[in-house]
């Protein structure tokens, strides 16, 4: 049977090996009784010490980053856009601002809640890919920002499920961060249509 993952898991210090490693781990959130879920396809990492994509670069502490300076195993959770929720999940030990975007998910449970959330009447990749779609569709907003990620409430499980296509690409969006803006710190599952960009 699928065990969560322990807070212990989050405190490794190394945030790329997590975030190609949460590849094929299965997200689920609980609310107010509902459970949906999907298998994670895409993710990114980001490190507070000398990534200059980082919301946490150059130590950079304010009332949205203070919560990346805690230790692993909770959520940062901020508004983009003053639109769209991204869930990112806090890696390393207290005091090191290390977090891993999740980008995609490939639905399994609670499908049609998330139809619901999201007003679609078809399941396709839209549906769960993209990091504002995939907060909508689990039911994430600000008010996860700093819970565990290790609770009742929202888990992640290692269901036996390990990609063997996964790909290592540059990260989207950040073409502000110079030469960091290279890194291949953005994972995906080639063999899932539940991703972002290919």
């Amino acid at each position: 049977m699928p065990q969560p993952l322990s807070k212990t898991y989050f405190e490794n210090e190394n945030v790329v090996f997590l975030a190609k490693d949460l590849i094929g781990k299965q997200l689920s959130t609980c609310i107010d009784g509902v459970l949906t879920s999907g298998v994670i396809t895409e993710t990114e990492a980001y490190a507070g010490q000398g990534d200059k994509a980082c919301h946490a670069h150059l130590g950079r502490f304010t009332k949205r980053t203070k919560v990346m300076y805690e230790s692993g195993g909770i959520a940062y959770v901020y508004l983009c856009y003053g639109i769209h929720h991204l869930f990112n999940i806090v890696t390393n030990t207290k005091g090191n601002a290390d977090a891993i975007l999740v980008r995609a998910i490939e639905p399994t449970l609670g499908i049609d809640i998330m139809q619901e959330r999201r007003g679609k009447s078809k399941v396709d990749k839209t549906l769960t890919s993209g990091p504002g779609n995939i907060s909508k569709a689990l039911g994430i907003s600000k008010t996860y920002n700093s819970l565990s990620v290790t609770s009742e409430n929202i888990w992640i499980e290692d269901i036996g499920h390990n990609p063997s296509n996964i790909k290592e690409t540059t990260r989207i969006g950040i073409d502000y961060a110079g030469e960091d803006a290279a890194l291949p710190w953005r994972f995906y599952d080639k063999d899932s249509k539940f991703v972002s960009v290919k």
